[in-house]
């Protein structure tokens, strides 16, 4: 792998320590719901989706 794509996976990898962090999270702990999911929640499998789509678009300019 080029490492310039491994930098841009570890980048994104510290920055996800640092969206998974607690006291970030406890920004979104609140009674508030969007569409009856609490917002944690979507906070939660929001970064956690757009983590494995931004490791996948690296990836896969990787390949090409």
């Amino acid at each position: 792998m080029r490492k310039r794509h491994e930098q841009k996976l570890l980048i994104l990898a510290i920055l996800l320590l640092m969206a998974f962090n607690m006291p970030l999270m406890l920004l979104f702990d609140s009674a508030d719901a969007v569409g009856g999911i609490p917002l944690l929640y979507v906070y939660f499998f929001s970064v956690w989706t757009l983590s494995i789509l931004i490791s996948v678009f690296v990836i896969k300019r990787y390949y090409e």
